[in-house]
């Protein structure tokens, strides 16, 4: 079969006059997930991705500490794993915005080891904590479970 009598076969909806202009995506629709490489240049990346998401979904009160919150987490993933690749998911669900970030840092076998790079990671996101605390939300950092692998940044912000 031929591609241009496969793509005939699709049906095309005409625009007509019973056809509505397509309506802002619900905030319970917001789902999306992205991978950014492990560079600083991707904390600018995320801030602009979060806000045209959260603006498309009508939640634009939540853009200033969800950029915050995207580009700090995704920052300090780049710091602790340059060059690797960084996953943000971004959901709405329950009345709260949940961004989920997972880095490769490997968990150390040390424990000397593991509280110095648990603490040296709480430090870098020192502003992320005050904007999530003032917002009353919650965050946190531990080990991905599986199948994921490396370390689970997250922030959940109530409405």
């Amino acid at each position: 079969m031929s591609p241009t009598l496969r793509a005939a076969l699709c049906p095309v909806v005409p625009p007509g006059p019973d056809r509505r202009p397509p309506s802002r995506p619900h905030p319970e629709a917001l789902a999306y997930s992205l991978t950014v490489p492990g560079e600083l240049r991707s904390a600018a990346i995320v801030r602009n991705a979060v806000r045209a998401t959260l603006h498309a979904h009508g939640l634009d009160r939540f853009v200033p500490p969800a950029q915050l919150a995207a580009s700090e987490l995704v920052g300090a993933a780049a710091r602790l794993t340059p060059g690797e690749g960084v996953y943000l998911s971004l959901r709405y669900r329950q009345d709260a915005l949940r961004l989920v970030v997972w880095d490769q840092h490997p968990r150390h076998r040390d424990p000397v080891a593991e509280a110095l790079c648990a603490r040296r990671r709480d430090r870098a996101l020192w502003l992320l904590a005050a904007v999530v605390d003032d917002w009353g939300g919650e965050w946190g950092i531990c080990g991905a479970a599986p199948p994921h692998r490396g370390t689970k940044s997250w922030v959940a912000l109530p409405r």
